[in-house]
């Protein structure tokens, strides 16, 4: 699946505000990177942990995502500021970059700023037309079904990891369709982060796996 594009908020009412995707790697593989990447890996999982506990012993923040300054501020003035937006994807982009390196996705070693293969767009919300005030009280309520299902799938996701892994030794190659699985799971947990913790869409997630 091609990764979605960059759009403005407000357009392509078709498109759920929260987009997710990873360009499928059509090509030999590094396989003894895959091999002993539970090992490399370390050194990035240091610094996102080094950036994630800076940022969570702020006020509001969440292992780095700033949850609770942005529910403060839609449920009393309506507001959502930039920059609290910003490093809310930025900080995304990050922690996915890595989880797709673990996950055998990518054999480029996760970088700090670049996108390489990932992609995330987020529309910034109009707080004042697109946000209520309560909703994100009682958002945790609304998407329990969603931390069911994901539950699940992220096991499932797991399992097609372990499975890639063998293949990639043995082929050099990731198979598309779990591949295509992966992603999808990676896809449908932002589009609950987005809803429920960065709080930038009141536009429930759909149950799917496409984008």
């Amino acid at each position: 699946m091609n990764p979605a594009s960059d759009t403005q908020s407000g357009s392509g009412s078709e498109q759920y505000p929260v987009r997710f995707g990873v360009a499928y790697p059509d090509r030999p593989l590094n396989r003894l990177s895959r091999a002993f990447r539970i090992i490399t890996v370390i050194p990035i999982l240091i610094v996102l942990a080094l950036v994630t506990t800076s940022a969570g012993n702020h006020l509001g923040a969440a292992a780095g995502i700033l949850f609770l300054a942005p529910l403060v501020m839609i449920l009393f003035r309506k507001k959502y500021p930039r920059w609290w937006f910003d490093w809310n994807v930025e900080l995304l982009r990050f922690i996915n970059r890595v989880s797709i390196y673990l996950s055998l996705m990518d054999d480029k070693y996760p970088s700090t700023d670049e996108q390489q293969s990932v992609r995330l767009d987020i529309d910034y919300p109009d707080a004042e037309r697109d946000l209520q005030r309560g909703m994100p009280l009682v958002k945790w309520i609304l998407a329990l079904p969603h931390y069911v299902i994901l539950f699940f799938l992220q096991i499932a996701a797991l399992v097609a990891v372990i499975i890639s892994w063998f293949a990639i030794l043995f082929t050099g190659r990731y198979p598309r369709s779990l591949f295509d699985f992966v992603e999808g799971v990676f896809r449908w947990h932002m589009r609950v982060t987005g809803y429920m913790f960065i709080l930038v869409t009141d536009k429930y997630p759909p149950f799917s796996l496409d984008g």
